[in-house]
């Protein structure tokens, strides 16, 4: 499974994600897992709806939230942050 970034994604994860070293530790893990294992319930993984229908999401942790996208066997990361800043 090949993983990309969205520009969205990449300024919000410096700005909402990396300066906390827990929060960073914890997202690598889960990408880890997601890539291992997409439907882990541990991810809390679920089709999105309204205007975000062709996204998906992950848990990270309790409130912090990765919607991406999946592209042709590929999977674009497209936001992260906490449940009120990605819906």
């Amino acid at each position: 499974m090949e993983i990309e970034y969205h520009k969205n994604f990449i300024k919000n994860y410096r700005k909402r994600i990396l300066h906390n070293k827990k929060l960073d530790r914890q997202f690598e893990r889960r990408l880890k897992l997601f890539i291992m294992d997409p439907v882990n319930p541990i991810l809390k993984n679920h089709k999105l709806i309204g205007g975000k229908i062709e996204y998906r999401a992950f848990s990270v942790s309790g409130d912090i939230r990765v919607i991406y996208k999946k592209l042709n066997g590929r999977i674009l990361l497209y936001d992260v942050g906490t449940h009120s800043q990605v819906y």
